[in-house]
């Protein structure tokens, strides 16, 4: 992708109706790093013009989802303040022509669709409310009707150059009149959105591709406005391994469910833009590393699949590369001694696939531990070849070597053993890396069977 002539806009305009989930950090991300890449700016459009579901607490969501995702909104605005700039739009529309008001029931489209599918016609609406006359309007407003809008589409094929898939194009003419006014008076997405993006200056619309369609249609709403249209570019979704969606209602990966499981960010956000485009899916620390990998141009026309055991893997390898001073904070929040965090993080950064998961190996340091001994005897000799502190990184390969001069012991009947009286665990991290952390006191009484 070249330099773009001048910075950006884009924005990103979920509706505050549920939780934001990894399929809607694709777009999020693509157009917060699409502004970083190329010196923009990133607008939060709250879409919650749906007053029966937005709610302030999904909103706040919205935004904490973001920051989490290290995406820090340049502006911020909400639809539903934006009432009178929409009316206006929509009077405008009305005098020019181009919507126009229809009263059937949502029975009535349906029984016309089932004829026209029978018929072989395509189920698009035939414009009958264009050949009402006023008095068969006011006659239907008198039985208590009350019109949706419909703006009308010219039967023309809209083209465009698609940022993500090249030149593109919708045939309108195969297109029902889309309704923008519902009888109640309340917009739909498409109409709010358009004047929207007009108004504010959006420069770039980057969403998925399941709005294609939509675009032709609102490239018709822009052009009736006389407003400059927008850069369309349209990505792959995300969908499972079998290619199911996800569901914002459905709660399938929620970022707020992977962060409350440990998730790091950045392993999230390559998952969610990595997939699916030329670059191998891999752990990416930095948002600006992640923008100069992104290129629209390079994203693949085929369905993102992922398998959400994938995220596994990233989180672990990022959680191995993460240097000290990131996992800190979070350590110390474990109740990881000060002194000890830092040798600590290295004696159990690579048993970990989730920095949370250091406080199970810290209970393990620190205690209380159930040692777990088989041979007494055997224990008990090892226990009378401690070494005297200071301990170190040499100490276990000083113990052990005397207690296999003393015992006999090696391989695993030499360090099995050991390992379950001190931790009561079979596996671990490195005993070299941990003793020094348990201390010979410690390590003293869980050899003697004490809980320590």
């Amino acid at each position: 992708m070249t330099q773009l002539d001048t910075a950006p806009l884009v924005r990103f305009a979920p509706s505050p109706t549920g939780y934001l989930h990894l399929g809607n950090a694709r777009p999020a991300l693509l157009n917060a790093l699409f502004a970083r890449r190329y010196g923009g700016r990133f607008l939060l459009r709250l879409d919650d013009t749906d007053r029966e579901r937005s709610t302030e607490a999904f909103a706040e969501a919205i935004a904490e989802d973001l920051a989490w995702l290290g995406i820090v909104p340049d502006l911020r605005a909400r639809q539903s303040e934006r009432a009178a700039i929409h009316d206006a739009a929509a009077e405008r529309l009305k005098a020019l022509g181009r919507l126009y008001p229809a009263y059937e029931t949502q029975e009535e489209l349906e029984r016309r669709r089932r004829r026209q599918l029978g018929r072989g016609l395509p189920p698009i609406y035939d414009r009958a409310a264009l050949e009402l006359t006023e008095a068969q309007r006011a006659a239907l407003e008198a039985e208590g009707r009350t019109p949706h809008w419909r703006f009308k589409l010219e039967p023309r094929t809209v083209t465009w150059q698609d940022l993500v898939r090249g030149e593109a194009h919708v045939d309108c003419a195969s297109l029902s009149d889309p309704v923008l006014i519902r009888a109640d008076g309340s917009y739909l997405y498409t109409l709010p959105s358009v004047v929207d993006d007009a108004e504010m200056g959006i420069t770039h619309v980057i969403r998925g591709e399941d709005h294609v369609t939509n675009t032709g249609v609102q490239i018709q709403i822009f052009e009736a406005l006389g407003a400059a249209t927008p850069v369309f570019g349209h990505h792959n979704l995300l969908t499972t391994a079998e290619g199911e969606g996800l569901s914002k209602r459905l709660g399938h990966l929620s970022l707020r469910g992977l962060r409350e499981a440990g998730y790091e960010p950045a392993s999230v956000r390559a998952l969610a833009v990595l997939t699916g485009s030329a670059e191998a899916v891999r752990p990416v620390a930095s948002l600006d590393e992640l923008a100069g990998l992104v290129d629209l141009a390079h994203i693949s026309r085929a369905p993102a699949k992922f398998d959400p055991g994938e995220l596994d893997g990233l989180n672990a390898r990022l959680v191995h590369a993460m240097p000290f001073a990131e996992a800190r904070d979070r350590l110390l929040a474990m109740g990881v001694s000060g002194s000890q965090a830092e040798p600590f993080w290295v004696a159990v950064q690579a048993n970990l696939g989730k920095v949370s998961e250091a406080a199970d190996w810290w209970r393990v340091v620190a205690g209380p531990v159930t040692p777990a001994i088989a041979d007494p005897d055997f224990i008990a000799a090892a226990a009378g070849l401690l070494p005297s502190e200071p301990w170190d990184g040499e100490t276990w390969k000083a113990w052990t070597t005397a207690v296999k001069a003393g015992t006999g012991a090696k391989g695993k009947g030499l360090f099995m053993p050991l390992r379950l009286a001190l931790t009561g665990l079979e596996h671990g991290p490195d005993l070299s890396d941990l003793l020094p952390l348990i201390g010979r006191d410690r390590a003293a009484r869980r050899l003697a069977g004490e809980t320590a």
